[in-house]
């Protein structure tokens, strides 16, 4: 069972849809706010603004990341090949799903839209909350800069994510950082910390699946698969 795998998939979808750029475009003014839910960047990418258009955290059955959209589709996608009932071994894994999508787009001279926005912050967060300790050392980070409120949200199944502020984003991650993925992804680093705001406590969400941190251990072995993964496979891109 993989606590990411509906979440991934969907970024990875939405990344690689050629009209991507079109419907979610980057690079936009926006005011930086703290969003409920979703939110602005991400719910776009992820169905819609709000949790019951495409995407439900809350309701959908945690499985595998083939629900629908199959590994197969995302890898063939990208490399041009029709993979169904042939993807080779060691491309399931959903750092693999990211470094396919990301790596493909070295070939493309930017990457567009949301979703590859998104598909590019995903590393990031999981990388953030690897350094910080893990789930806990995550979550006790942030309640200790004074965000208890948002975090218990962020655990609650049945209440929509109270999603931080994002002018406070480099109090979590260096603008070095920050930086770095608005030069790659053509977006602004207004959207970038928007983006950043937003998907950490979607994550969090997925990985807690109970309203509790009684599996985190299985999150954090998720979380050091998918970096193992995806820098193996962007390595292998270069």
């Amino acid at each position: 069972m993989s606590l990411l795998g509906n979440l991934v998939s969907q970024v990875a979808r939405s990344a690689m849809d050629p009209e991507d750029a079109q419907r979610n475009p980057v690079n936009q003014r926006i005011n930086p706010r703290r969003t409920g839910g979703l939110g602005d960047i991400l719910g776009s990418v992820l169905g819609g603004g709000n949790q019951s258009a495409g995407y439900n955290p809350q309701q959908y059955e945690r499985r595998s990341a083939d629900n629908g959209f199959g590994l197969d589709d995302i890898i063939g996608g990208l490399t041009g090949g029709k993979q169904r009932g042939g993807m080779s071994s060691g491309s399931g894994g959903l750092g693999d799903i990211l470094g396919n999508v990301l790596g493909g787009q070295t070939t493309r001279g930017g990457f567009g839209g949301k979703g590859m926005l998104i598909a590019a912050l995903m590393p990031m967060v999981l990388s953030w909350i690897k350094r910080n300790g893990g789930l806990s050392g995550a979550l006790s980070k942030i309640t200790g800069m004074g965000y208890e409120k948002q975090a218990r949200s962020w655990l609650n199944n049945n209440e929509p994510n109270d999603n931080l502020d994002p002018n406070d984003i480099n109090r979590l991650f260096d603008d070095s950082e920050i930086q770095q993925v608005a030069a790659h992804t053509g977006a602004n680093e207004t959207e970038v910390r928007q983006g950043l705001a937003e998907l950490l406590p979607e994550v969090v969400n997925q990985l807690t699946p109970n309203g509790n941190l009684d599996n985190e251990p299985e999150a954090n072995e998720e979380i050091d698969q998918i970096i193992s993964q995806l820098s193996n496979r962007l390595t292998a891109l270069k």
